[in-house]
Parts: structure tokens; C-alpha cells; sequence
């Protein structure tokens, strides 16, 4: 049965529960196909994807070779346990492939279907891996205000937005926020260099918690949802020194950051530190499929897999269509050059909302690290004031009404990541875009129409 845009819609309202839209609304947006950086939806109109969905489309969308992939997967293995003993060749290859990609010592993979598992098992992870070396006393976890890890109880008790445990409340115990690597917010470190406000800051957390007592601190390399916040060079090799003086693990939560995104592989490359976890997802098989991986470090590999070894799993670990899907995604980013393509392609897509937008009196920063970016937005340059927004008329909703381009809006900026293959003449029209809608925002949120 072909059903019709204005069906499609009445049926999403009368049955589907989407994240963050009240019952009340009444648009539907209802995607039917994608190609490249493109998409179309129920109706026919075009839009051109400048956010990558969530942050995750690196190879662009409706790539035949994947489907060609998964459809020989399903023919030959659509699905076994990956529990105790059992295992699949693609689960095997994927494993050793990400493995070779990580910086040592991350040799060992946790397989997962999405970011907030990721998250989960990683905290359970930090927490066992002491237990297991008789420090059952490490339960407490550091993670910082404004960041984002999923919408589990243990990775939505870490993520530091109020609105995200507002109504869940209990939420998990022994987790203690820290403030973020902010540098445009000059006002969080009144006179003090922003990384030695921070290292300061969390020497202080340590001591009165007592390093005895955490377990890992938890966080995103470049905080993605709290508005592509870019931490000084200098912060994570700091955090680094410190975490390790007191035995406290690293989980580095690279679910937007993984696989290309920065440049590299992994983000921690980009800022040369090596964590003892690292949390991958999205990008893995560029949302053609759910999928996501654990980088365990050696050493605390060894310790979950004593006695009877680590006493978590997901159904779907190490899935075999999702596996095949993965390996191919990832020939795709090395075949392609995506990785010094999202550097080049992001510093020119930087250079063309500079040039478009330099002049708005509401664009207060333009931040970005290869395809992540974002655009700031201000009531006043000089006071640094977050601009207001109206709920009804919100910048990035306008923008994708009038020009058919999808931005994203967070935390008073709005951020781009686009897919890795975009191309020039679509930088610009995503700048063009942006620009006819800021150009009549003003200093009270106001579009003008």
C-alpha cells in the first residue's frame, strides 16, 4: 500500500512517541530517501543534510555497496550469540580491524548496539575493573556539566544537562560534575588560564572525595551536545597526568567523535592522550545500521576477564550483519581519504561561515575541529550574552523551512556535521543558508519574517 504525505503524517502522530516533541505539534518531516549529502522527503522537496543526522553520516547516505553488503550477510549469517564461547568472522575481523586503528594499548573490543550501551558498559567497566583488583571502594565517577553520554542511568546520571534527569530522578549515585573546557566562557574562570582553573578544579573534587573512592572519569574529547565546546590543547594531556597520579581510569566517550570526524580516527590521536576506554558508535557504520564498540586498553581487559570474565552482555554484540556493514563503512573512509577530507573540507566550510556570517552582530564564535562545527549565537559580542530563543521561531527550524538545510541547534549554538564527502559548492550553499536566516535575528531571538 502507497500511502500518501498527509496519511503518513496523521499515522506518526496517532502512533509514534519521537524524542523532545510535545504531543501538541502537529509538523512531520517524513524522510523517504537519501543520496550523498541529500535527502527527500514524503512530499518530494530536497534538503541538503548538514548535520549528518545525529552526527553520524560520514560516508553520506544511500550508498549501494553497504546495502550489497548487508544483503550478502543476511544470505549467509543474519544473527548468533555472541555469548560465552561463541563468535562470528565479521565480529572477529571487525574486533582486529579497530584494534590495528586504536592507539595501543586498546587492543581489546566490547561490542555494543549504540553509544548510550556504550556508556553504560563502560561505567560498569571502570567500576569492575577495581573491584576485580580488590578496590571495591572506586565507585565514583567524574563527568562534567553540559555533557552529553546517552540516555542510560548510568551514562544520563553522568551527562550533565538538568533537563535530562529532571522526572527520572533518583538518578545513579557517587557521580560528581565538573566544570567544562569552555574557553569562549571566559566568565567560568574569572581571571585563571582555563586549563589550570580546571586541573585546579579537579584536584580539589579529588581530594574531597578522595581519589581512593573514583573510578574513571568520563568524557566527550570535544563536547558535541553542550555546543561543540573545543577544550585547550593543553586540558586532556593535563587530565591525563592527574587521573593517573591517583589510579583513576580515562573513558574517553567518542560516540560523535570516532572515525573521521576530527580528522582521525579517534579523537584521542587528535589530542595525543590515550585513554583506557574508548566509546565508539554512529560513525562505526555511518547509521546504516545500529552498531557500537568498546576500545578496552590491555590492562583492563585483563582484569574483566579473570574467573569467570565480564558479567554483562547485549543481545546484539558483535552482530554479524552490522559487523559486515562496519568493515565496509570503514574501507569506505580509507578508500576515500575521508579522514584528511574532514579536516581540508572543515577548514573550508569554517573559511565560508566566516565570510558569510563574520558581520552578524549575533554570531558571537565560530568554533570547529575537522567536520564538527559551530556557530555561537549572542545577544551582545561585547557581554557575551546567550542570545533568547523563541521555541516558536527557533533559527535552525526557519532554516531548514525556507532553504531546505538542516542544522542543528544546541545549547545556544548551532552545530554542523555534515557527512565527510560534502562537497565545496554544498559548503556554500550551507553558509548562504544560515546567513538569510541570522541576518534577520535580533538581539532578542527574534526572526523577522
Amino acid at each position: 500500500m502507497t500511502r500518501t504525505p498527509t496519511e503518513l503524517a496523521a499515522l506518526d502522530r496517532a502512533h509514534i512517541i519521537h524524542p523532545y516533541l510535545p504531543g501538541t505539534a502537529q509538523e512531520r518531516v517524513v524522510m523517504t530517501g537519501g543520496s550523498g549529502c541529500r535527502l527527500t522527503d514524503a512530499e518530494g522537496r530536497s534538503y541538503l543534510d548538514a548535520t549528518g543526522g545525529l552526527w553520524l553520516a560520514q560516508i553520506g547516505h544511500g550508498r549501494e555497496e553497504i546495502a550489497q553488503v548487508a544483503y550478502d550477510q543476511l544470505r549467509k549469517l543474519e544473527y548468533f550469540t555472541s555469548f560465552w564461547e561463541f563468535s562470528n568472522d565479521k565480529a572477529i575481523e571487525l574486533a582486529a580491524r579497530l584494534a590495528s586503528l586504536a592507539p595501543d594499548p586498546l587492543n581489546h573490543v566490547y561490542f555494543t548496539s549504540g553509544g548510550s550501551e556504550g556508556n553504560e558498559a563502560a561505567i560498569k567497566m571502570a567500576r569492575y575493573y577495581h573491584h576485580r583488583r580488590g578496590e571495591s571502594s572506586r565507585t565514583w565517577i567524574l563527568a562534567r556539566d553540559k555533557a552529553y553520554h546517552g540516555i542510560g542511568y548510568g551514562g544520563g546520571s553522568a551527562t550533565g544537562f538538568p533537563v535530562y534527569h529532571e522526572g527520572f530522578a533518583p538518578m545513579m549515585p557517587h557521580v560528581s560534575h565538573l566544570t567544562p573546557p569552555w574557553p569562549y566562557r571566559t566568565e567560568l574562570y574569572g581571571d585563571e588560564d582555563p586549563t589550570d582553573f580546571l586541573i585546579a578544579e579537579l584536584e580539589a573534587r579529588i581530594a574531597e572525595i578522595g581519589g581512593e573512592n573514583i573510578a574513571a572519569m568520563i568524557g566527550e574529547p570535544i563536547m558535541g551536545v553542550g555546543g561543540m565546546l573545543v577544550p585547550p590543547a593543553d586540558y586532556w594531556p593535563r587530565v591525563r597526568e592527574v587521573l593517573d597520579r591517583h589510579g583513576i581510569l580515562l573513558v574517553f566517550d567518542e560516540v560523535v567523535t570516532a572515525y573521521g570526524r576530527v580528522g582521525e580516527w579517534f579523537a584521542a590521536q587528535y589530542f595525543d592522550v590515550t585513554p583506557d576506554i574508548i566509546v565508539t558508535a554512529k560513525g562505526i557504520t555511518s547509521g546504516y545500521i545500529p552498531l557500537g564498540a568498546l576500545l578496552v586498553a590491555d590492562h583492563v581487559a585483563e582484569a574483566l576477564l579473570l574467573d569467570h570474565g565480564f558479567p554483562m552482555g547485549y543481545t546484539y554484540n558483535g552482530h554479524p550483519v552490522a559487523a559486515a556493514v562496519a568493515l565496509a563503512n570503514l574501507d569506505i573512509i580509507e578508500r576515500e581519504n575521508l579522514l584528511s577530507r574532514a579536516t581540508s573540507l572543515g577548514a573550508h566550510l569554517h573559511a565560508e561561515l566566516d565570510a558569510a556570517l563574520g558581520d552578524l552582530p549575533v554570531v558571537g564564535e565560530i568554533r570547529s575541529v575537522g567536520m564538527m562545527l559551530a556557530i555561537e549565537l549572542v545577544a551582545d559580542r561585547a557581554t557575551r550574552e546567550p542570545l533568547p530563543l523563541d521555541p516558536a521561531r527557533m533559527p535552525h527550524d526557519v532554516i531548514r523551512r525556507e532553504t531546505g538545510v538542516i542544522v542543528r541547534d544546541s545549547a545556544h549554538s548551532l552545530v554542523l556535521s555534515p557527512p565527510l564527502i560534502m562537497t565545496e559548492p554544498e559548503t556554500k550553499e550551507v553558509a548562504a543558508a544560515i546567513r538569510t536566516v541570522l541576518a534577520r535575528t535580533d538581539p532578542t531571538g527574534r526572526v523577522a519574517p
